[in-house]
């Protein structure tokens, strides 16, 4: 109790002197340049300004973590979104790509079956491929349906491709010239030397029966004979790749005129009917080979090669184009 009253003196003096603090505080003006604040006045904005500024802070970090939570959650779907189109997008160019080199390359077919209305000759699609990786052949779209029978050539416009093994009622079957058990009657181009492109299970045949003392440069152009009854005469086969001395005959590769690891769309010959060459601009017709003595038939040559038939042990019956 004793305690309390001399309390009460000094609470009450602490009182007295901060209500004159106050007082004064309220009369007097602090100056700041052309304007007078009261003191009162600085000290609250002195005292409030670093809460305030502690308070505004805390919450500009809380708001810009939801906003920013928020507005990355939105990029992400949005981002989503977004490859989900472009991979929409980038197949579809894939698509379109793909149509107009089909286009393309039909355009190719039906420009050659054009040039050379001569010859019966009808479109077909590749649809597959032999698993066997010794093995070259491949499978198109045209049957018995189509008049297919065997021993048809099959060519592109860039050259040979093979001839028709098997054939099933909507498919058929295709022995490419690098099989190892083809046989294409070849020659070549320059010197009209005969002989016989053989498969040897390799991407590039080559051209058997070919004397050492007969002059070959790598690059002349080796066209079909016409020997086999299978093709044509004066077909592109390919170009001479390597030719080496060998016993009793030259070595010598041929890198094939058509792309035979490409193939999409093929051309079969319905008949041995032979191409016609274009006709120039002046209307004269280009010859299919030079006329000259050199351009005769090599006889040391011929008489050691047999023909493209007999190397593969295929009959070879006259074929006729199908009405």
């Amino acid at each position: 109790m004793i305690d309390t009253i001399r309390r009460r003196p000094l609470a009450l003096l602490a009182g007295v002197v901060l209500a004159q603090v106050l007082l004064l505080a309220f009369q007097i003006k602090r100056e700041n340049g052309e304007d007078h604040v009261r003191l009162v006045r600085y000290w609250a904005v002195e005292m409030l300004t670093p809460l305030e500024r502690a308070g505004t802070l805390a919450f500009s970090k809380i708001s810009g973590v939801w906003y920013g939570y928020v507005s990355l959650h939105d990029a992400r779907a949005e981002n989503q979104k977004l490859r989900g189109e472009v991979e929409q997008l980038r197949l579809r160019n894939q698509q379109l790509e793909s149509r107009v080199a089909e286009e393309q390359r039909l355009g190719v077919l039906q420009s050659f079956r054009e040039a050379h209305p001569e010859a019966a000759m009808l479109a077909a699609e590749v649809i597959g491929a032999s698993a066997d990786p010794t093995s070259h052949t491949l499978f198109i779209n045209r049957g018995e349906h189509d008049h297919i029978r065997r021993n048809l050539g099959v060519i592109t416009p860039d050259g040979v491709v093979g001839k028709i093994v098997e054939v099933f009622p909507a498919s058929a079957q295709v022995l490419l010239i690098n099989d190892k058990d083809s046989g294409v009657g070849a020659l070549i181009a320059s010197t009209r030397t005969h002989g016989v492109v053989k498969g040897s299970g390799d991407p590039e045949p080559r051209m058997e029966y070919i004397v050492n003392d007969e002059k070959v440069q790598v690059g002349e152009a080796i066209t079909t004979s016409g020997e086999d009854r299978i093709f044509p005469k004066d077909l592109p086969i390919g170009t001479i790749a390597s030719a080496d001395p060998g016993n009793p005959f030259q070595v010598i590769r041929i890198r094939p005129a058509a792309r035979l690891d490409r193939l999409e769309e093929v051309l079969v010959l319905l008949s041995q009917k032979e191409l016609t060459p274009k006709k120039t601009d002046g209307g004269s017709v280009a010859p299919s080979a030079p006329s000259s003595p050199s351009s005769q038939p090599k006889t040391g040559a011929l008489k050691s090669a047999p023909t493209a038939n007999q190397t593969a042990g295929i009959k070879s019956p006259a074929l006729e184009p199908q009405r």
